[in-house]
């Protein structure tokens, strides 16, 4: 969600390239739908790994800031980081997987997720970009 959210809200303002602890996951349908919500487009993009962004090429050390959603991305991140300058903030964000009983539920959690990073971006970042400059977001 955090990619898609700072792809629509900053448009090619930066770089971005989400990374977690595991890889090769698919993106959960509750994550899809409320995404979906805001115009942001995640059925076909993938989650990968820090590790398989080293191994596809990516240069960890191009990147300025590495922004941490869980306590393990964040130990991976600042493992990973150690001999490059590269900022690690950790940023406490609740993980919506397993809360909720019924669907609505379920979609209530991601939701309040979706707003924690959406909230967290534009106090870091600063106002998204106007709708008319936004372009439309595929991923």
């Amino acid at each position: 969600m955090a990619e898609g959210l700072m792809k629509k809200l900053y448009g090619q303002r930066c770089y971005v390239q989400s990374a977690g602890v595991r890889g090769d996951l698919d993106v959960d349908g509750f994550a899809i739908a409320v995404s979906a919500e805001m115009g942001v487009e995640l059925s076909r993009h993938r989650s990968r790994s820090f590790r398989e962004m080293v191994e596809w090429g990516d240069d960890l050390s191009s990147f300025d800031l590495v922004v941490a959603l869980s306590p393990a991305s964040q130990r991976a991140a600042q493992e990973l980081t150690r001999y490059a300058h590269i900022e690690v903030e950790y940023w406490p964000i609740m993980d919506p997987t397993g809360l909720g009983e019924s669907r609505s539920d379920k979609l209530q959690s991601y939701r309040q997720t979706r707003d924690q990073i959406a909230t967290r971006m534009i106090d870091r970042f600063g106002p998204p970009l106007a709708e008319d400059d936004a372009p439309a977001s595929k991923e």
